[in-house]
């Protein structure tokens, strides 16, 4: 029996939603460990919003109408912050697909370096989404799974591009708030 591979456009409808997430950081050269909890909104916006023409003219790329963006806003509380200040933030994702299960991603910003960077992505046979990104000193690799409907699991590590050492590790466990579906 051949499992079919979910594609990417089934892959991010089934990511869309409010999420809380619980991530786990360990930076290992600093022997540091943190811990956060977030809530996370992903949501679809249209190829002709402004912020995904913006993203395409910073890559000196033409938009592509093809191309499937969400919004991922995020509320964070963390145990190395004094207070109990959350911090919001917001990132823009633009897949660019080279075929049904892999493609390239887009961001407004980095994830590991605050400026503009685009990364590889495939839909693994298993149907974990793998994002591969390269800066200008490290690169990052996240795999993110569904464990089941409304819980999805990512890993993600960092290393840096000189020697290929292992900088940081983290997982997060985020579990869908069910109460966001019933709009």
């Amino acid at each position: 029996m051949t499992k079919k591979l979910i594609t990417i456009n089934q892959f991010i409808d089934k990511s869309i939603g409010e999420w809380k997430s619980i991530r786990s950081t360990h930076t290992l050269a600093f022997q540091e460990f943190e811990n956060s909890i977030s809530k996370i909104y992903i949501k679809h916006i249209n190829s002709k919003n402004k912020k995904v023409i913006k993203i395409f003219k910073n890559y000196k790329l033409s938009l592509n109408l093809e191309s499937i963006a969400i919004s991922i806003k995020w509320q964070a509380i963390s145990d190395w912050e004094d207070d109990d200040m959350s911090k919001s933030e917001e990132t823009i994702l633009i897949f660019l697909p080279k075929d049904e299960n892999s493609g390239i991603v887009l961001r407004n910003k980095g994830y590991t370096e605050s400026f503009i960077s685009s990364s590889n992505y495939f839909v693994d046979e298993e149907n974990n989404l793998h994002i591969k990104t390269f800066y200008k000193s490290k690169f990052s690799e996240e795999r993110i799974s569904f464990l089941s409907t409304h819980i999805r699991s990512r890993f993600s590590i960092i290393r840096n591009l000189e020697n290929n050492s292992l900088i940081q590790t983290s997982h997060t466990s985020e579990i869908r708030n069910l109460a966001s579906l019933k709009d």
